[in-house]
Parts: structure tokens; sequence; C-alpha cells
């Protein structure tokens, strides 16, 4: 779909771009990698979310270039850092957390759009919209205890919010793949679409969101979230805490070695945003 925009001054790998009817979309803009988060990505996502904060439009549409809306932490940027891990993590987990706080602080509609992988801190990002949307073929995976590590980006706080504490556990300490109509059907997205309609679907959803009574879209979002803000920003700092720790220690470290040596004896037989996803929280 061809859409009329124009670009902000922002740099790769997240940009704004600021349509005419009224849509601000936060665009992942690094398809080679997967959209995954290392401290570059974090820091362009959180400039990219306080520069949307200043000035939201209508509507705000949160999606992502390539075929993967984000892969989650990039671990060859976190492993081999030895007794500097921990504190690389944390950075990278506060700068995307600042920008999760920011989107989730926004008085317009967020809508997110959901294609491939959503795994480790995509699934905190995906979930921050007010309304998700996701392709039927979408794939939704924490998977941080596999390398050894405990959620970040909001995903412990709106998982048991969304679907309830049992499912919650089962996503985050099993690491049960969903697919979009899994999602959906679990309440954990407002609807799954066919692959095809998704950007147009989230782009007419956003616009229309954006054409609608200002007042009172911004007021009835205010009550669902009233009060809510100060309890993320709480739990989004134990997060990165509790995150940043645990990389720390030789039982994540270790694992996250392996997990890349597995991966890097398959890579030679995969597409390189194949290989490059295997390398991230996914």
């Amino acid at each position: 779909m061809n859409l009329p925009m124009s670009l902000s001054v922002n740099t790769e790998p997240v940009r704004v771009v600021r349509h005419p009817d009224g849509v601000v979309e936060l665009l992942l803009d690094d398809p080679g990698r997967g959209n995954a988060l290392d401290l570059r990505t974090a820091e362009a996502l959180r400039d990219a979310a306080r520069e949307v904060a200043v000035d939201p439009g209508g509507a705000v549409l949160l999606r992502a270039a390539g075929g993967s809306f984000c892969v989650g932490g990039d671990l060859r940027a976190f492993a081999g850092r030895g007794t500097e891990t921990g504190t690389y993590v944390h950075a990278v987990a506060t700068a995307a957390h600042t920008a999760i706080q920011a989107l989730y602080d926004l008085p317009v509609p967020v809508v997110t759009a959901v294609r491939g992988a959503a795994a480790g801190g995509g699934i905190g990002l995906a979930l921050v919209g007010d309304i998700v949307l996701a392709a039927r073929s979408a794939r939704f995976r924490l998977a941080y205890t596999a390398v050894g590590l405990t959620p970040d980006c909001g995903a412990s706080w709106f998982l048991p919010r969304l679907v309830g504490a049992r499912r919650a556990a089962d996503l985050i300490l099993t690491n049960r793949v969903l697919t979009g109509d899994d999602a959906e059907r679990w309440g954990l997205i407002s609807r799954s679409v066919d692959d095809g309609e998704l950007d147009e679907t989230a782009h007419r959803t956003a616009a229309e969101l954006a054409a609608g009574a200002t007042g009172a879209l911004r007021a009835a979002k205010g009550l669902l979230r009233a009060g809510a803000g100060d309890d993320l920003r709480r739990h989004l700092a134990d997060e990165a805490r509790s995150i940043a720790a645990l990389a720390d220690g030789p039982e994540a470290q270790a694992r996250m070695a392996s997990f890349l040596a597995a991966r890097g004896r398959t890579k030679a037989g995969e597409g390189r945003a194949g290989a490059r996803e295997s390398e991230s929280v996914s």
C-alpha cells in the first residue's frame, strides 16, 4: 500500500512518519536485524517515542518494516561482555522502558501492527498499544527464560492484565508460541487479520481514530488507564533491575553463549533475516 507521508528528521533504525490524515507513525526500520534491540536501537526508539509525545497527532500507529515486528534483545550485543553484561543490558532496558512509558502515557489512541516475530522485548512493545492488530501468521514468544533472563519492556506487567495470571505464567515460564489467531483467542491482541491486509487495516484503523471525536477519545482513554501509569513505571524499573542482575550471572551468560553457538551452526542454511532473528531473544 502506498501511503502519502512526510518524513521527520529522524535517524535509523527507528523513524517517525507524519501522515496528512493525522496519523503519526512510529516505524521500527531495521529489518535486516529483525528490528532487534541493542543499545543503539533502544535509544533510537526512546528518542522517537519522545518526539511522538511532543505532538502525537490524532492517533499513533506503531509498526515495523520487514518480516518481523521485533525479535527482542540482540543477544550478540549482550554476550561476551563479561562483568559489563549487566550494565549494558540495564542500559538497553532503561532506554526501551522510557519508550514504553512514553507510548503508554500518550493521550491519543495507539494502534500496533504486528507481523512475523514479536519476541522478548518485542512483546511488551506490541502490547503497549490500545488496539493491537496482528497478521494471522505472526508469532508471539517470550523466550527470556530460555536464555536465563526475565521479562522486560513491561511484558510481565501487561500479560496478567490482558490474559490473566495463569496464561501469563504459561507464556512466561514455558515460552509457548502463539500465532496471531491464537493471540486473538487468548485476548492478547484485539484481532488478527490476513497477512496481506495488516498494513492497510492498521493504518485505516488509526486514521479513523484520528478523525474521530478527539476530546471523547482522549477522555475515554484516560478513564481506561487512570492510575495505571505510575504502577507501570515502578514495574519497568523492577524489570530492568532483574534482567540486568541475571545477565551478569554465569547461568545466563552460559545459556546465551550456548544459544548463539547452536544457532551459529545452522546459520549457513538460513537466510540472512532468519539468521539474525535467531540471534535474538526469539
